[in-house]
C-alpha cells in the first residue's frame, strides 16, 4: 500500500499569492503598454498633459519592475525561511502595486475623456 501525499497548505497559500501578485503586474503592465500606445496613436503625448501621462506611466513601469523584483526575491526565499520575511516583501510590493494601478487608473481617466 502506498501512502498518500501529503500537501502543505502553507506552502500551496504562499505559491498561490505569489503568482496572484505576478499576474496583477501582467495585467497592469499590458494596461500601462496600451495606454502608452494610446497616447502615441492619438498624438495627445506631444501636449504638456500627454507628456506629465506618460511620466506617470513611466514611473508605474518602475514600480511594476521593482515589484517583480521584490517577488523574485520572495520566491528565491528557502523553504524554513521566517513568515515575516516574505511578509515584509510583500508589503512592499502591495504598496508598490497600489501606487501603480492609481497611475494608470489616472491615465485612464484622461484618455476615456479624449
Amino acid at each position: 500500500m502506498t501512502s498518500p501525499d501529503v500537501v502543505d497548505l502553507a506552502q500551496a497559500r504562499d505559491a498561490r499569492r505569489l503568482r496572484d501578485f505576478q499576474a496583477r503586474c501582467h495585467g497592469v503592465d499590458e494596461v500601462n503598454r496600451k495606454s502608452l500606445a494610446r497616447l502615441f496613436q492619438t498624438g495627445f503625448i506631444f501636449t504638456r498633459q500627454g507628456a506629465r501621462l506618460a511620466r506617470d506611466l513611466l514611473l508605474a513601469h518602475q514600480h511594476l519592475l521593482r515589484v517583480g523584483d521584490l517577488l523574485a526575491r520572495i520566491a528565491e526565499l528557502p523553504e524554513g525561511a521566517d513568515a515575516s520575511d516574505s511578509a515584509v516583501l510583500y508589503d512592499e510590493a502591495q504598496s508598490l502595486l497600489a501606487r501603480t494601478t492609481e497611475l494608470t487608473a489616472r491615465c485612464g481617466v484622461v484618455l476615456a475623456q479624449r
